[in-house]
């Protein structure tokens, strides 16, 4: 198992990641009947693919010798009803404005964070805008 959610009431979840232990909790979003004061099921589905991103860019910056500290992702989720879903993704990821590098290896960090396994596992109905941001 990777995980177990447990149903508090309230529209909350609590989550426990069973190998590491570490907890999160989660409520509906106050556009579906929740109070919002946790990240919501599809904010975490958003919040996965920015975290895989950033992450799978920095496993293949490692092997290259570069670091990547400072590097962020924002991302936003749009959603859509009939069905209610997400329906597009909005990533952009800032460099710092200390990162030299040439073409070939900004390419070679995008295209890691394109392909990345979340990024692979989103349904092809879901609008994905990606952006780098090399400042």
């Amino acid at each position: 198992m990777t995980s177990q959610i447990i149903y508090k009431s309230g529209l909350r979840t609590s989550c426990t990641h069973l190998q590491s232990g570490t907890e999160i909790e989660t409520d509906a979003p106050t556009d579906n009947k929740g109070k919002g004061e946790r990240f919501s099921p599809t904010d975490l589905l958003a919040t996965a693919l920015g975290s895989c991103m950033i992450t799978t860019m920095g496993i293949k910056a490692e092997t290259m010798g570069i670091e990547l500290d400072g590097t962020r992702v924002d991302v936003t989720k749009m959603m859509v009803s009939d069905p209610r879903r997400v329906g597009k993704l909005v990533a952009h990821v800032f460099f710092p404005a200390g990162l030299k590098l040439d073409e070939q290896t900004k390419l070679i960090l995008e295209r890691s964070a394109r392909t990345c396994p979340v990024e692979r596992s989103l349904h092809p109905d879901i609008e994905l805008d990606m952006a780098f941001h090399w400042e």
